[in-house]
């Protein structure tokens, strides 16, 4: 049977470590999936949900965004996976009596993951202005207040309406047509912070701000090069595919700070022979210093170049542009330079080369270890140019592939989740629905934390996800949400974000994908879109963790009626009876999405249109893929100081926690810990296992701390350093942000070490 939630917070003084392994998944990992499952479900609950996951009468995984093969194993999930559904799924409630004995003062100074051990939410609860508890409400209340707040604002664009890529398609498409009904853009989303450096990079250079590539075309690649990424914690399912390709001749070159399990080798759960032996991943790995990637992929192309027969010439002639002024800046690349800045050996770039050019058809994948630096756009479009020099955009297993973190974050974006909609899109909203969307830009991520801070914004509504903990500069952040007049939450489950709060809070607690959704018209699903662009239903099965839960769109409806009133031309009503009527305008209005209803019923979904991959047609300004030339930029050191990344433990999913290991490094019973190069420890005279500060420097000239940090000497690149988020966000400057994108640059932090108190 399941077991009860923590009672207290566990003690994390002394983490425990030992060697990190060598390979990922395996015996250790099924282990590790039924014993959380069990403690979440209970043995039974665990059967029924889990046989569910991916499959195509099942519901969509809640965790990362990998897309699912034609040909589904009956255990189709990963255990990172497993445990995102576990937690949704579990046994434990968080009811009226929970808040009634947890001030929000008690629950502000919780771990985030002792508040997500505590299970799902119950009711609506409102944090009345001066109180110190939630307290239940029905749901025309909570609407009440949320539309008394709207409706008193000076202004649509004093409110925010943030959503997590958990939304489904069709909630994502009520809300930002909600908000736009009522007058504003401001849609920030969780993309602000992860791949909008992907989005801007490859509108720009191809003309689709998504990836080009589909599973096949990982399976037919001669070469897939996986660059700041770790598949093994963060898209464990991906190494299936990896392995596929291998099976079928790909070569792998791993470009990363950190040598990962998961990429070293695979012991696949779903044969004998993977979880016995497993196998090899890499064929070369490029440990590569933080921020180094655009100079590494520049002298990669200045070599291409210099290659007789190597350039695509045919390809490049017809479909690109920009190719002289590009040529010109590879040409003038440098070996010393790159060598620096990447912190390889000329050795290791000219086997790297040796591969390249053996290949025909080559992928590169990415993920964060690319996206949040203050260079990430033109790292990005370095790749394109690498990409474009040989053709390896629109045919059969080659092309660009960003690899999304979350469940439909790529879903919400085609809805129209965006502060900065084009023109086409508004146009076609209001030939639809009858009324003139605004038109001026709205406030990402890092641009609505500055007018919460400011004053100038004053309702904060999140759908889905934990903001306050996904965002950087932590103390600022908090400061600014304490300013807001209302903050709302639509949730499944308790997160800091809900004990950090305006002067009044609402939390509203909703449906999850596992969960049976009957509404008016009879039992409805959703649709969400993977990282590859494959469109696809989820039907959740399991009863609702409470009777008083409302899903998303239901919640959106309700909610567009009280404050929009009879002014609204918009049938709210019968979006929330019945979620085929939202799919019909959807159809009519996003492309691509054209007899949705019908073609979702296909159990395998469809392939939305990619036209740089399926007719090699670019839709940027100039008509063809253009070619970018930048100046090479890398984060510079200074002498006795680090370069930090902050990433995500094996026990997590973004910033849920659901343990305090970190299986594959070796690290147990502890998350702040940082990891430091035994060469750069000796240099800085730091102990392995001594207690230190990680103190951030940026040019603003604040102190930003983060105490009482185990040293682990572990082999990352040279002068570079990692540690977890969200604990590390603190450290993360606000307006340290990417050029183009203003995606957080949280992979390139400048720390100094000081011993800590706690030593």
């Amino acid at each position: 049977m399941a077991s009860k939630p923590p009672a207290g917070d566990p003690v994390q003084d002394a983490p425990q470590v030992t060697e990190p392994k060598h390979a990922a998944a395996g015996l250790p990992a099924i282990g590790h999936t039924l014993r959380i499952a069990q403690q979440q479900m209970g043995v039974r609950r665990t059967a029924l949900t889990l046989l569910r996951v991916n499959q195509k009468d099942g519901f969509d995984c809640p965790g990362c965004a990998w897309p699912e093969p034609e040909h589904r194993h009956t255990a189709e999930f990963c255990e990172n996976g497993a445990k995102a559904v576990a937690e949704e799924a579990t046994l434990r409630r968080v009811t009226p009596d929970f808040f009634a004995a947890h001030p929000v003062s008690d629950l502000a100074g919780r771990s985030g993951y002792w508040l997500g051990q505590q299970g799902r939410l119950t009711h609506p609860m409102y944090l009345a202005e001066g109180a110190d508890h939630y307290e239940p409400v029905d749901w025309q209340r909570a609407f009440d207040i949320v539309a008394g707040e709207l409706k008193g604002l000076a202004s649509p664009d004093e409110a925010v309406f943030y959503t997590s890529g958990r939304t489904s398609n069709e909630a994502a498409f009520l809300y930002q047509l909600f908000a736009r009904e009522l007058g504003t853009n401001n849609l920030p989303d969780c993309s602000n912070m992860c791949h909008e450096s992907s989005g801007s990079a490859l509108s720009e250079t191809i003309g689709v701000g998504k990836g080009s590539v589909l599973l096949d075309d990982l399976y037919q690649a001669d070469l897939i090069i996986v660059a700041g990424q770790n598949p093994g914690t963060n898209h464990p399912r991906m190494l299936s595919a990896l392995e596929k390709a291998k099976t079928n001749g790909a070569k792998i070159i791993t470009v990363n700070p950190l040598p990962e399990a998961g990429m070293e080798r695979f012991k696949n759960p779903q044969t004998p022979q993977g979880m016995l032996k497993g196998a090899a991943l890499t064929d070369l790995f490029l440990q590569i210093r933080l921020g180094g990637d655009q100079a590494l992929f520049r002298l990669l192309n200045k070599l291409i170049l210099a290659t007789e027969g190597a350039v695509d010439e045919t390809f490049v002639a017809e479909h690109t542009h920009g190719f002289e002024e590009f040529a010109a800046a590879a040409r003038a690349a440098d070996w010393d330079e790159t060598l620096t800045a990447t912190g390889l050996t000329r050795e290791s770039i000219d086997e790297a080369l040796k591969m390249v050019l053996a290949s025909k058809r080559t992928i590169v994948c990415w993920a964060m270890g690319l996206t949040q630096h203050k260079h990430s756009v033109p790292t990005i479009r370095e790749v394109v140019n690498f990409l474009l020099l040989r053709g390896n955009i629109g045919r059969p297993g080659a092309g660009v592939c960003p690899v999304r973190g979350h469940s439909n974050v790529q879903g919400d974006r085609t809805m129209g989740i965006f502060e900065r909609p084009a023109p086409a899109f508004l146009d076609a909203l209001e030939k639809e629905f009858g009324f003139a969307p605004p038109r001026e830009h709205g406030y990402d991520v890092v641009r609505a934390i500055r007018a919460l801070r400011d004053g100038e914004a004053k309702v904060f509504f999140a759908m889905g996800g934990n903001f306050v903990s996904a965002s950087p500069d932590t103390d600022v952040t908090e400061a600014a949400m304490r300013r807001a007049r209302l903050t709302v939450h639509v949730s499944t489950k308790l997160n800091r974000s809900h004990v950090v709060t305006g002067a009044r809070a609402l939390i509203l607690p909703t449906l999850g994908r596992t969960e049976r959704d009957l509404q008016g018209s009879g039992e409805q699903f959703v649709t969400v879109e993977d990282s590859m662009g494959m469109v696809h239903a989820s039907r959740g099965r399991l009863e609702p963790a409470s009777t008083h839960l409302l899903s998303e769109p239901a919640i959106v409806a309700r909610l567009a009626r009280q404050v929009l009133g009879e002014g609204s031309a918009t049938p709210w009503e019968e979006f929330e009876k019945d979620y085929a009527s939202i799919r019909d305008r959807i159809a009519r209005v996003i492309p691509g999405f054209e007899d949705f209803n019908a073609r979702v019923a296909d159990p395998a979904g469809f392939a939305l249109p990619h036209a740089p991959r399926d007719e090699r047609r670019f839709t940027t300004a100039t008509g063809k893929a253009n070619f970018t030339a930048a100046p090479v930029e890398y984060p510079e050191l200074p002498a006795g100081r680090l370069l930090l990344q902050t990433l995500r433990s094996h026990d997590q999913y973004n910033t849920t926690i659901y343990g305090l290991d970190d299986r594959y490094r070796g690290i147990k019973n502890g998350r702040r810990v940082v990891l430091v190069n035994p060469d750069d420890a000796r240099e800085l005279k730091i102990a392995d296992g001594g207690y230190v500060d990680l103190v951030g420097e940026w040019k603003d000239g604040v102190e930003r701390r983060a105490p009482g940090f185990r040293v682990v000497l572990y082999p990352t690149a040279r002068g570079c350093a990692a540690a977890y988020y969200p604990e590390t966000n603190v450290l993360v400057p606000l307006d340290a942000t990417a050029d183009t994108s203003n995606t957080p640059a949280s992979k390139s932090v400048v720390v100094r070490l000081e011993q800590s108190t706690a030593d």
